[in-house]
């Protein structure tokens, strides 16, 4: 139990970064919600002092391996939208799950927008709207997931 304790954060960040990379149909994979941002976003502001900034960055490093994107550019965004749900914390824990759901599709937007802008520094891609599906389905499975880690948490005692 102890044990499962400490490493369920850590965990938790694996298995959304296996279901980043985790193959679909074609038809599908457009509407890939951010696996990594969402469990990120819950720990930030579930437990703010265990998930922050730096835990961002290392995810995103991973993130930037395993997508063989660019070195850095998954680190900044998500290291970018991590902070402001970390300097916000307290504000987003009262809302509701439904209002949290529209704040975690507006950081996802903003995540999306500056991996968008970073790639098309890099590498000169153009903008198309298939860009933003991920930001509606992140919305949608938000409350879910939230409700999942939620009781996670509470049975292991993570605090």
């Amino acid at each position: 139990m102890i044990r499962t304790r400490h490493y369920a954060i850590p965990l938790t960040i694996l298995i959304a970064l296996v279901l980043q990379i985790m193959p679909l149909p074609i038809q599908v994979d457009t509407y890939r919600p951010d696996w990594v941002l969402i469990v990120l976003s819950y720990w930030t502001m579930a437990l703010p002092h265990r998930a922050n900034v730096g835990v961002a960055f290392i995810s995103g490093v991973a993130t930037d391996i395993l997508l063989g994107t660019a070195l850095g550019v998954h680190c900044f965004a998500l290291s970018l939208a991590v902070y402001i749900l970390a300097a916000n914390y307290q504000r987003l824990r009262n809302y509701s799950v439904w209002q949290q759901a529209i704040i975690i599709g507006l950081i996802s937007a903003l995540y999306h927008a500056v991996l968008f802008w970073l790639q098309h520094l890099l590498t000169g891609i153009p903008f198309q709207l298939n860009y933003l599906w991920p930001v509606v389905s992140s919305m949608v499975l938000w409350p879910w997931i939230f409700w999942i880690l939620r009781k996670a948490r509470r049975q292991l005692n993570i605090s």
